[in-house]
């Protein structure tokens, strides 16, 4: 049973070829592209106002050197979103139910804010290592405690979506596996358990929509403090 519960977080595989990579490009193939023309349809126009009101919102507390990430940032956004709703379907995989995808978004793009803040701004990214006014027989400990806090983030950004996401996907096939084990026996309790069933879908995606917004919204403040 615990094997059967974790069976479908594994890679997929056709005639020995993992098709992970052909889940990695769907996401791209599901949105309209932007057209030569004065007028855009519906589609296009609705998936514009969404990445212009991401952006002001994301953007709006950062000077205007990190507006550079605007359109990094709102692609992950919508790639992360997309994985993750996705995934919910049936027969379907979640390439964001990985660590190591995770981790290798978490990982460069923190490392690449760190980088720019020793770059742009040395003494102010080094400050935030000692708060001001601390004693000095302290500083040794709250320099050590910061360093390890300011190393743990790209870990903590990887292992946030990976549980949410994978708690998620468990509580849906152990709730549906109840579903159609009582619906022969008895009716009335199944009737209950597919309401549950259908309310923590709704509210799995909700939750892949908020993760992949709070992935993204860290990645910002990250950046923020270092330009």
């Amino acid at each position: 049973m615990t094997l059967s519960l974790f069976d479908q977080f594994l890679s997929p595989a056709l005639m020995g070829v993992p098709l992970a990579a052909a889940a990695l490009a769907l996401p791209w193939a599901l949105f309209p592209r932007p057209t030569l023309r004065w007028v855009n349809n519906r589609l296009l126009t609705l998936q514009n106002w969404f990445f212009g009101q991401f952006a002001q919102q994301i953007f709006l507390p950062i000077n205007i050197a990190g507006h550079k990430w605007a359109v990094l940032l709102t692609s992950l956004m919508l790639f992360l979103i997309t994985l993750n709703t996705a995934g919910l379907l049936p027969y379907t995989f979640t390439p964001t139910t990985q660590l190591s995808m995770n981790m290798g978004f978490a990982v460069p793009l923190w490392l690449a804010t760190v980088i720019l803040g020793m770059r742009t701004q040395p003494t102010h990214s080094l400050g935030h290592l000692l708060p001001e006014g601390t004693p000095t027989l302290l500083i040794p400990v709250l320099i050590i405690i910061e360093t390890i806090s300011l190393f743990i983030r790209p870990l903590a950004l990887g292992v946030r979506l990976t549980a949410n996401l994978t708690a998620g996907h468990l509580l849906i096939q152990l709730v549906s596996t109840a579903t159609s084990v009582l619906l022969m026996t008895m009716p009335v309790l199944a009737v209950l358990t597919a309401t549950l069933l259908f309310l923590l879908t709704l509210l799995e995606v909700a939750v892949a929509m908020i993760q992949a917004y709070v992935f993204v919204l860290l990645l910002s403040l990250y950046l923020q403090e270092n330009v």
